[in-house]
């Protein structure tokens, strides 16, 4: 910003309001240059990152597909953070090694950290097996670089969650779970809940 300065003359009956006047002008003439700046800034802002829409990829290992992930906008930050964003909610479905769907995951917001590995879903996020169980949360965190490791913990959360078992034949409640990649070895903290005992099974399962 180019300013022009000019000296004025001391007069000294200046009235007071003229003074008050002269420095209001200089700070108006000041503004709209800072607004300026701000819509610059925004500007770079949002330069930073791409929004995508009606998205569907498909990840796979070699010639394997694992999942296919569909969401109606992704936007991606080109920063040191390499974050993807699905503000409008997403749908991951997972597959075993003959393309036979093993659970899908929905949500109303998800996030994936490139760099950590992890896809961190939350609000309304619903956990649906092949066989009919279902794990209901507001927030499930999927760890990808755990997923082939020996300690089965893939999935995980820190807040409560309920899980229906297959046939409706009750449910769990608990603060906390964890869960391998497949989500056969399912553990929730502090659980409560009730089943219905049939002639086929004593114990209903989730996700087996």
């Amino acid at each position: 910003m180019v300013r022009k300065v000019f000296a004025l003359p001391i007069i000294q009956h200046t009235p007071l309001v003229m003074i008050f006047l002269l420095g209001a002008l200089s700070l108006a003439s000041c503004e709209p240059d800072l607004k300026e700046v701000d819509r610059i800034a925004n500007l770079k802002k949002e330069e930073a990152v791409d929004i995508s829409r009606h998205v569907d990829i498909i990840y796979s290992d070699s010639t394997r597909v694992k999942a296919n992930l569909t969401a109606p906008e992704m936007r991606i930050k080109h920063d040191s953070t390499e974050i993807y964003e699905f503000p409008k909610s997403i749908k991951i479905i997972f597959y075993d090694d003959n393309l036979k769907e093993t659970q899908r995951i929905t949500s109303d917001h998800a996030i994936r950290r490139e760099k950590e590995k992890t896809t961190t879903f939350t609000k309304n996020v619903v956990v649906t097996m092949a066989d009919g169980s279902v794990i209901k949360t507001e927030e499930i965190i999927y760890d990808e670089g755990k997923a082939d490791s020996n300690d089965n913990v893939t999935f995980y959360n820190h807040v409560p969650i309920t899980a229906f078992f297959k046939d409706n034949r009750g449910n769990l409640q608990g603060s906390s779970f964890t869960s391998d990649k497949d989500f056969k070895n399912i553990n929730i903290s502090n659980a409560t809940g009730y089943t219905v005992i049939t002639n086929n099974s004593l114990f209903p399962s989730i996700g087996k």
